[in-house]
């Protein structure tokens, strides 16, 4: 006699099968007509293959490509450049330092990022200094105020600011707020709500539900913008957050943050309208957000943007050429070292070119995973003849670098796949001799407190050490 219950449940079983590994095997397939990088692609096919069941979870969750989905149409960004695209125009002489004029004009092509002369520029490197400038300068508003971050945290900062805000809309002062849905998504709503409530417009990036069920969680807005009477600027790359004023248990909390005065800002408030025209459908071009604004300082100041969509990576490709141009040193700060494998061998090929390349890392970070694949890639520069430095004296979060006493660079971009392909980012490019020389010895300052890495001794750490690092890697670009 035929169990049938016996064959139902067999044919259910291989029906099931039937389904699970033409998922994975489909999966790995769309991974593959993905064209994308194939380091990349072989780190999602390893998954796949070896943990299918994470590696399904990982890849609808966080790894499908959403490159092709358009920011802003054309018109509506055309008519955003408008008034920046005026005051460039307008400047009575824009000479362009001749060593940067490759990077200059590769950013001006790619990202409508336009030169500006005449700015000043002050930099924090702690979170009280920042904090203290950034509620001055909110106090002073008399038209807008546009804040843009990452994390803002209901805590001491972020309420503190959040109460600075408050007492400007009430007293008439347009005040819009955008922060990123997954870095800000411990926060409760109210917090929100009390801004809502007294006239201020807040909006969330990307809106995320269910942050452990979607693959909006893949494509953050990791920005930091500020934006004043379209006349002062704040970028860089401290959020509003506790932490990033007192620090760590174990350390001080290093990093770095611009206010920038001049046409530049320019640059800051298309990169806010622009994002502030995704989430909320709105255009906003008037010219009052575009003051005409003197030549108030010595620096010229590209503000430049990347994001997940497009068809290039603007800063990374921009890091790479600045790499490749520098004649003497390039000094760089980074939380994260997981490099795509581009600006690896630009790295490499700048140091074994004779150029001095030091690159300036936490020695303990906040997130172990991460730090351990960072230290995965160390030996791979160390043999160039890269300096490599550990921030002893808390969690170095800094993105500063500078090259040959002229360039310089701050905003919110790691030295990682998920800063370079992954995140909505934004960078200030500064052609300035003494603010290079500020960066510098900035850098050289923080290089006291740290432990300089050489390869016969790092060669020597444990084989665990090692073998843990190692599988960090292939995972690295999933990061």
């Amino acid at each position: 006699m035929l169990d049938w219950t016996s064959i139902a449940d067999t044919i259910a079983s291989w029906a099931l099968d039937f389904v699970y590994f033409g998922l994975v095997i489909g999966t790995i397939v769309v991974v593959i007509l993905d064209n994308r990088n194939p380091v990349k692609t072989m780190a999602w096919v390893l998954v796949l293959v070896f943990l299918p069941i994470v590696g399904l979870v990982f890849y609808f969750f966080f790894g499908r490509s959403q490159r092709r989905v358009r920011l802003i149409e054309k018109k509506s960004y055309g008519s955003l450049l408008k008034k920046p695209l005026a005051e460039y125009v307008s400047q009575d002489v824009c000479t362009l330092p001749g060593d940067y004029d490759r990077l200059i004009r590769f950013f001006r092509k790619t990202n409508q990022a336009f030169p500006f002369e005449g700015n000043r520029v002050e930099i924090y490197t702690n979170g009280y200094t920042k904090l203290q400038s950034l509620l001055r300068e909110l106090r002073k508003a008399r038209t807008h105020i546009h804040l843009q971050y990452y994390i803002f945290e209901d805590d001491a900062v972020g309420r503190i600011v959040k109460d600075a805000l408050l007492e400007k809309a009430r007293k008439g002062i347009e005040v819009r707020v955008l922060y990123d849905d997954v870095g800000s998504w411990k926060v409760p709503n109210h917090f929100y709500e009390e801004m809502r409530e007294a006239g201020i417009e807040v909006r969330s990036f990307l809106k995320v539900r269910f942050p452990l069920f979607t693959s909006s969680v893949n494509y953050r807005n990791h920005r930091k913008i500020v934006v004043i009477d379209g006349r002062i600027g704040f970028v860089g790359g401290m959020n509003l957050a506790e932490r990033y004023v007192k620090g760590m248990s174990w350390g001080i909390w290093r990093d770095t943050h611009l206010l920038i005065e001049g046409k530049a800002v320019h640059g800051l408030q298309t990169s806010f309208l622009m994002d502030w025209y995704f989430v909320d459908g709105t255009l906003i071009t008037a010219s009052c957000y575009f003051p005409r604004i003197e030549p108030v300082g010595p620096s010229m100041i590209q503000i430049v943007t990347s994001q997940p969509i497009g068809p290039w990576k603007e800063i990374m490709q921009g890091l790479e050429i600045a790499l490749l141009s520098a004649k003497k040193y390039f000094f760089m700060q980074t939380p994260y070292f997981l490099p795509t494998e581009s600006f690896l061998t630009a790295m490499q090929n700048a140091a074994l070119s004779g150029v001095d390349i030091r690159l300036m890392l936490p020695e303990r970070a906040d997130s172990t995973i991460t730090h351990w694949a960072s230290c995965s890639y160390l030996s791979d520069i160390l043999r160039a003849g890269v300096k490599v430095y550990l921030y002893r004296k808390g969690f170095l979060h800094s993105k500063l670098m500078v090259s040959d006493d002229m360039l310089s660079t701050v905003g919110s971009t790691n030295l990682d796949f998920r800063s370079f392909e992954h995140n909505f980012e934004v960078n200030a490019f500064i052609y300035d001799m003494e603010t290079a020389l500020q960066m510098k010895e900035i850098f050289l300052e923080d290089q006291r407190e740290c432990t300089q890495l050489y390869l016969k001794s790092w060669k020597k750490r444990p084989f665990q050490e090692k073998a843990i690092e190692s599988v960090m890697r292939v995972l690295s670009p999933l990061l």
